[in-house]
């Protein structure tokens, strides 16, 4: 089962960092493998959406509800598709000098050992994959960090 944490000190407000991971109608537009998003009820403090993911010939539909508590915290729970489960949660925290500290924990389990044992393989690539798309599209949307990087801890378990 694929679990990750990692802390990412970003040049952004906790606002700005909660405003983009709660957007997940722009997914399609910035995340890799995600080809469509469908939005089935949304309101300031939940969403339900499924996310349609392609990679390689294989096309998964995943049904999720997503938590929103502003500007703090956004928590994803599985509702249905290929997975046994799946939670995501993003934290927010000021570092009170106008940056902020983004805790991202991610744990999935597929239903079938062959996509496991695939998703094993590939999982840190694909995670640093998906956490770079969120810190350029963090860059695209409120400007680049003067750095040009960001600094982070991590801990992955596959």
């Amino acid at each position: 089962m694929p679990r990750h944490n990692e802390t990412r000190h970003l040049p952004y407000s906790p606002e700005q960092m909660f405003d983009l991971v709660a957007d997940v109608q722009s997914y399609e537009i910035f995340l890799p493998w995600v080809s469509a998003i469908r939005v089935r009820s949304n309101s300031t403090t939940e969403m339900v959406a499924d996310m349609i993911v392609g990679f390689k010939g294989l096309r998964e539909t995943f049904t999720s509800r997503v938590r929103k508590v502003r500007p703090e915290s956004v928590h994803v729970d599985y509702l249905d598709g290929p997975l046994k489960h799946l939670t995501n949660d993003w934290t927010f925290r000021s570092d009170g000098q106008g940056g902020v500290l983004v805790d991202f924990e991610v744990d999935f389990a597929f239903k079938n050992r062959l996509f496991e044992a695939i998703a094993g393989q590939m999982f840190d690539v694909a995670l640093r994959k998906m956490i770079g798309a969120f810190e350029d599209r963090a860059a695209a949307l409120y400007g680049p960090s003067e750095s040009g990087n960001s600094s982070s801890s991590a801990h992955s378990a596959a």
